[in-house]
């Protein structure tokens, strides 16, 4: 289904999320490597002690759910409150496939992950190295977006990040399990969706109720809500 970048967070709502940071505790990443090797992961962590969604985790879980780039690309049926990481000089994390299920061993359910998403925080040029590389079926992506962008792909691609050569890179990272688990259907609804926004900006209105019959009769026969 290859990949989507988006713009989440507004430049006001990247430094609100950046200067609660700077307070945070971080922690070796790798303690929360379960069954990705450690060794591959080298990064910072937040400390987290508690499941509880944080202002800052609200600021980007409400960006999210009014963005319809998101919604539409997505369908999302659950949104994990986001990872924030931090790489300095020489860390990286290294090929891996995320797991399938997320969530802390003392939660109720867990999350199938049908996507993977980061959301840059820190200004390109202020560091070097660190990029988000996505092994897509037609190639190798080298992504390293501006603060508040996001790239958002299928959780079953393999990807790394660079090592760091200099300067801080700080991310948010999220999963997401759609409310409907083929991703070939949801390809096809993906189309479907743009092919009728483009009928709708054409003033086509015969074609736009056409494709959005079609995309909504097939949300009924696909969608586990």
């Amino acid at each position: 289904m290859g990949f989507e970048i988006l713009n989440v967070l507004s430049p006001e709502q990247v430094s609100q999320i950046v200067t609660e940071l700077a307070g945070c505790s971080f922690a070796d990443g790798r303690m929360t490597a379960r069954t990705t090797p450690r060794s591959i992961k080298d990064n910072l962590q937040v400390d987290r002690d508690s499941t509880d969604t944080t202002a800052i985790d609200q600021i980007i879980l409400s960006s999210l759910q009014r963005n319809p780039l998101f919604q539409n690309f997505t369908l999302p049926k659950r949104v994990m409150a986001p990872i924030y990481s931090r790489y300095e000089p020489g860390m990286h994390y290294g090929a891996h496939v995320d797991n399938a299920l997320m969530g802390s061993p003392n939660w109720d359910s867990k999350l199938r992950t049908d996507y993977s998403m980061t959301i840059f925080l820190s200004p390109p040029g202020s560091y070097e190295g660190g990029e988000l590389v996505v092994e897509m079926e037609l190639g190798t992506e080298e992504v390293k977006l501006n603060p508040g962008e996001a790239i958002i792909y299928s959780s079953s691609t393999v990807h790394y990040v660079a090592p760091i050569k200099s300067g801080v890179r700080l991310a948010a990272v999220t999963w997401i399990q759609s409310m409907v688990r083929d991703e070939r259907l949801r390809a096809v609804l993906y189309d479907l969706i743009r092919a009728s926004k483009r009928a709708e900006s054409h003033g086509d209105a015969e074609l736009q109720l056409l494709l959005g019959k079609s995309y909504h009769n097939l949300i009924r026969y696909a969608a586990e809500p």
